[in-house]
């Protein structure tokens, strides 16, 4: 049994110095430990962590003030203040930012995925159902768009949908584990049947991959995760084919950039999984974390180490100009007491009867 305190991370000075210059705060999600983290630096030195808990949290969406997380059976949606301060119980004045709920779409168990928002409102990779989503008060979801191979919307997770790339605000690109169109069927080789495919007509852009998660633009240009080989990959959309930028020593999933920067998510891989244990990055990805790479420099410039609790992470965000945010979910009651209107903000102090 691990003798460490819960969320012990261990990161090299550089990682704090890089976070403090951007004036950023990373947002991971894990699944694994039921939490959305904030991981940042206020001080250039130390790294803090503000875990907030969630049921099986995996994709996250920002886009200005809005913040959606994706749980195992809906989505919550939050807007954030930079005005509430000190005036709720318990908050001690130092978060420059704080999200509070505003919405929730109860959408039935759908393996969510990656989450963006966009015309049309939120958009998420519906993985169970093998098609991109959009989501609104009439139904669970609204199917958008469903690779060409998959011949009929059923709850039977055929392909692995999971990753999606966004521009101008609508999804782009995603990132599917197989072509297959049958249930489970992406299990059968993992290790060598990944594709990448353009929205919305479907267009195959790389085939045989080594399980594909988080493709995303980053200064015009297409990257993806290799998760099974370990690989950070640019893309040559026109030319259907990439050049690894890097190499990482373990499982890679959740992707996020800022400036020239590239922050990398790794996962844990358990030996004894049928599904994972046999992967060629399985006996290397031995911890969770987050790999911080300078692109334009291309180096590597730190990691940030768990060396307790988390073993998996699935998403990576980046929350601009938020040197340390705050978050109250809709499981704390505190979040029922703030009335914000275009950043005045009403605290009712009076306790329920």
């Amino acid at each position: 049994m691990s003798t460490e305190k819960p969320f012990a991370i261990s990161y090299n000075q550089k990682v704090a110095e890089v976070l403090t210059s951007l004036r950023c705060t990373l947002a991971i999600s894990t699944y694994q430990a039921g939490k959305v983290i904030f991981l940042g630096s206020d001080n250039g030195r130390t790294l803090f962590q503000i875990p907030v808990g969630f049921r099986k949290p995996m994709g996250i969406a920002l886009l200005n003030k809005k913040m959606a997380v994706a749980t195992i059976d809906e989505i919550q949606i939050y807007g954030a203040s930079r005005s509430i301060g000190n005036q709720l119980s318990g908050i001690d004045g130092s978060y420059d930012k704080l999200y509070l709920p505003r919405a929730t779409y109860y959408s039935g168990g759908l393996d969510l995925h990656d989450v963006g928002f966009g015309k049309g409102g939120l958009w998420a990779v519906n993985t169970r159902f093998s098609c991109i989503a959009t989501f609104d008060i009439n139904n669970s979801f609204t199917p958008r768009w469903k690779p060409t191979f998959i011949t009929e919307l059923k709850p039977q997770d055929r392909c692995h949908l999971n990753g999606m790339a966004m521009v101008d605000q609508k999804p782009a690109y995603v990132s599917a584990l197989s072509q297959t169109n049958t249930p489970a069927g992406w299990r059968e080789d993992i290790t060598n049947s990944g594709v990448l495919m353009t929205v919305p007509n479907g267009e195959m852009i790389l085939e045989n991959l080594p399980m594909p998660h988080s493709p995303r633009i980053i200064d015009g240009k297409l990257y993806l995760l290799l998760s099974a080989s370990g690989e950070l990959v640019r893309v040559d959309v026109e030319n259907k084919s990439y050049e690894t930028v890097v190499k990482v020593n373990g499982f890679i999933r959740g992707m996020a950039a800022h400036k020239n920067y590239v922050f990398i998510g790794l996962s844990k891989v358990r030996k004894s999984s049928k599904t994972f244990g046999k992967l060629p990055v399985s006996e290397m990805a031995d911890h969770a974390g987050v790999l911080v790479y300078d692109l334009l420099n291309n180096e590597k410039i730190g990691m940030i180490k768990y060396n307790s609790t988390v073993e998996e992470i699935y998403d990576v965000q980046i929350l601009p100009d938020t040197a340390k945010p705050g978050l109250i979910s809709v499981s704390d009651e505190r979040h029922s007491s703030a009335i914000v209107i275009d950043e005045k903000v009403f605290v009712n102090k009076t306790k329920k009867t």
